[in-house]
């Protein structure tokens, strides 16, 4: 009895499942059959999108190219159901029309309802007014040069409903109008001499194409190029451009004069009179009080919480200089740089209102920013080797610490991370991961030493300490303590350069305990042992870097960055002054140090083709060599590759050293996969496939090699013999979201080549290819 109810009880959840997927359908159906224009307002077409626009005489050049990039971003129109905002391309369902048509006569009830929250209000070629955008379009190839170019546009009724209908816009560009002499007239003659001195730094170039986005920057560089020279209420568009095409055919012959009606006050040199900070209390309380600090006068509230001399330092100009617009950025950016002010505003009034007055008083108005400031991230880890779990990081930062724009930051860390694939027979303890520790860093928004001469650097220049403490447990592995600090400069002297100096670093590392699964590896693997064990990592180190995209108009970008590390040498030299051999173990309090020299450097350029499309490029390598105590680099110092920023079609720490290939039921070899030399170059076409969706095919290579033979790797040792063979290759496509301040990328690698012998004979050697899938979700570009 009891199973017979069981079977009806079955038999009924089926019935109404079926019930409601034949409603489901029916419901979907009787939409389907709805038509999208039935109830349109009379006189209306339904827009239903663009056709390929038809581009007659276009420009290949770089030009060209911009133009037609802003020409089909000031026609595109989206239609209903567009995908992604798309003008061309839309979903097949246009359910919002659908319920549009059926129940925008419904007044009220569950119609009405339907109707405010589901409808979508259609889009009407009325409302795109292709006419009126195709006179914007022929505006817009007028800024651009080609005065002779036109935008027209034909509507192309559908087929089958002649109430619905699309756009196509018909582009004529033509020959564009090039720059054939540029001259300066009806200036004083101050003036003259002055625009005339900056002239070859101009952006109006004889030869080159005309266009109005040039005017307005141009505009910008000559009144900046004034106002560096005294001329401090001379503005951009104080500037009038003449044009003339009628001389020579095909150019124009330009004029750069003053606009009618300038004011006095922008003819005239200004120098700097008095100087006084105004410093607002942290809820902008007005300052209540003063003192005076040589030439700067300075107002406060409550209580100084500036040292005097930081402000004066930071300071480009003085009274009686002649005014500049360089120093004043500089002074505003390097009062900003201090970190402890919430704005800066910088006041320019003139001394007296006569017409004789040339002098400029300056005060610089600003808000104390909140003393304390703290960051919380959280995030969730997942491992390739089944380790996954959630970690934590805490941080609160004491501003202006001392009064001179000194941050402290106290940080807490932590994570956990337990085994999500294979069963654990050992301790449970030693099934899960995890990591937690404490750190302490101090900023000094200046050289704190040494010192070249009297005076601050006149460029971003800063100093930082840190101390840390790190505990380690590694799931069925070990458990290692690591703590140090270091003492880090930072040198910003232009910017494209910037060098980044650790004279000292010292790390400690403790090996507290470990499991009978890494004493055996560590059995076979000595190296491994000896790169973990107990030791000492004093080093000192230099990075330069070299960046472009601080460069005012730049288009592509080159992104250069060298590290050079030097470790145990000087302690060694130290060492050797008291006797103790270039060869002999050495300690440092009671434990071995780590000597070694290391190189690293990555060369990245990113060519932009258009607005819509870039090739991206990187080759990166490094070497280390260990002597001295041991041979064997630390492990936190070995390269490896792999993973979503790497080699994409492999996991992380799945390749090398070398043609080295661990057994196939090892599934702790990437413990083994480092190595002492590192080479990898990446390629990777960028593309936009409709508006903030991107997508990217791309071209990996690389792996890593020892420098010395190891038994226990076999085919591990660097060899140029057979080296393009222990070169691994893949290959992908994937897709990136940028959200602007985020880019959530999804990536497929495809292998195409494994550095080490398989069963399938020729290049292409991967015996299977589901094998050769790489998937990885990550955050922000790899490169």
């Amino acid at each position: 009895m009891m199973k017979k109810n069981r079977i009806t009880i079955q038999q009924l959840q089926v019935r109404n499942t079926l019930y409601l997927a034949a409603i489901t359908t029916c419901f979907l159906l009787v939409l389907a059959g709805c038509s999208t224009t039935r109830n349109l307002p009379e006189g209306e077409v339904l827009y239903t999108g663009q056709k390929k626009m038809v581009v007659r005489n276009e420009a290949k050049d770089r030009a060209g190219a911009e133009t037609m990039t802003e020409l089909t971003a000031a026609l595109a129109t989206a239609p209903n159901n567009s995908i992604l905002g798309s003008s061309v391309h839309r979903f097949p369902f246009p359910y919002g029309l659908w319920i549009y048509n059926s129940f925008v006569n419904r007044q009220k009830g569950l119609g009405k309802f339907i109707f405010n929250k589901l409808a979508a209000k259609p889009v009407f070629i009325s409302t795109v007014n292709p006419d009126i955008r195709a006179k914007v379009g022929t505006n817009l190839l007028h800024d651009y040069g080609f005065f002779n170019g036109t935008v027209g546009y034909q509507i192309i009724p559908d087929e089958k409903n002649p109430r619905k209908a699309k756009v196509q816009y018909l582009v004529d560009m033509k020959n564009p109008y090039l720059i054939d002499t540029v001259t300066y007239e009806r200036f004083t003659p101050d003036l003259l001499n002055t625009l005339q001195a900056g002239q070859q730094r101009t952006l109006l170039h004889v030869g080159k194409q005309f266009n109005v986005i040039t005017l307005d920057e141009e505009r910008t560089r000559l009144s900046s190029l004034l106002r560096n020279r005294g001329y401090y209420y001379y503005r951009p568009d104080y500037f009038s451009f003449l044009a003339d095409t009628t001389l020579v055919p095909g150019k124009i012959s330009m004029k750069i004069v003053p606009k009618a009606g300038v004011p006095k006050e922008a003819l005239r040199k200004w120098n700097v009179g008095d100087i006084a900070v105004h410093l607002n209390g942290v809820y902008g309380e007005a300052p209540n009080d003063s003192m005076m600090y040589k030439d700067l006068k300075i107002y406060y509230y409550d209580k100084l919480k500036v040292r005097p001399d930081v402000l004066y330092k930071q300071l480009r100009f003085h009274p009686s200089q002649t005014y500049s617009y360089f120093r004043d950025t500089r002074t505003q950016e390097r009062i900003t740089q201090l970190g402890m002010f919430r704005y800066v505003e910088m006041n320019y009034t003139p001394r007296d209102s006569t017409d004789a007055c040339n002098v400029l008083n300056v005060n610089i108005r600003t808000a104390y920013d909140l003393p304390l400031d703290g960051e919380l991230d959280l995030n969730i880890t997942t491992k390739s080797n089944d380790q996954t779990g959630p970690g934590a990081s805490f941080s609160v930062t004491r501003k202006n610490l001392f009064g001179g724009g000194e941050n402290l930051t106290l940080g807490l860390k932590g994570s956990y991370e337990w085994q999500t694939g294979a069963q654990n027979t050992d301790n449970g303890s030693l099934m899960n991961s995890y990591e937690y520790g404490v750190s302490a860093s101090l900023f000094i928004p200046r050289v704190l030493f040494p010192r070249l001469g009297k005076k601050d650097y006149d460029f971003p220049a800063s100093t930082t300490f840190n101390l840390y403490a790190d505990q380690l447990n590694r799931a069925r592995f070990f458990k290692i303590l690591a703590f140090g600090g270091d003492a880090t400069y930072v040198f910003n002297p232009t910017r494209t350069s910037k060098h980044t100096i650790i004279p000292f670093k010292l790390k400690f590392n403790v090996l507290q305990s470990t499991t009978h699964l890494f004493d055996s590896i560590a059995n076979e693997n000595k190296s491994l042992y000896l790169s973990l064990n107990n030791q000492f990592i004093p080093s000192m180190s230099y990075t330069y870097t070299y960046d472009t995209s601080g460069k005012r108009n730049a288009r592509n970008r080159l992104w250069w960055e060298t590290t050079l590390t030097s470790a145990g040498n000087i302690t060694s030299c130290i060492y050797r002054a008291f006797g103790k051999s270039f060869s002999e173990q050495k300690d440092l309090l009671g434990a071995p140090f780590a000597q070694f020299m290391k190189i690293n450097s990555e060369l990245r350029y990113t060519w932009n083709i258009d607005k819509n499309q870039s090739l991206a490029t990187r080759v990166a390598g490094g070497l280390i060599y260990s002597y001295g105590n041991s041979d064997v680099a630390p492990y936190s110092e070995q390269f490896y590759v792999g993973g979503a920023n790497s080699i994409r079609a492999f996991t992380i720490r799945s390749l090398g050293p070398g043609s080295y290939h661990p057994a196939a039921d090892n599934k702790y070899a990437y413990i083994d996969q480092t190595g002492d030399i590192r080479l990898e170059a990446n390629m990777e076409y960028r593309f936009r496939i409709i508006q903030d969706l991107h997508g990217a095919v791309f071209m990996d290579a690389g792996n890593v090699w020892l420098l010395r033979e190891d038994a226990t790797r076999p085919g591990g040792k660097f060899q140029w013999k057979g080296l393009a063979d222990e070169i691994a290759v893949g290959t992908g496509a994937g897709l990136r979201y940028d959200l602007s301040f985020l880019v959530i990328r999804v990536d497929c690698g495809v292998a195409l080549h494994l550095p080490y012998t398989t069963s399938r004979k020729g290049y292409y050697n991967i015996p299977k290819f589901k094998d050769g899938l790489g998937w990885h979700l990550a955050i922000g570009y790899p490169f």
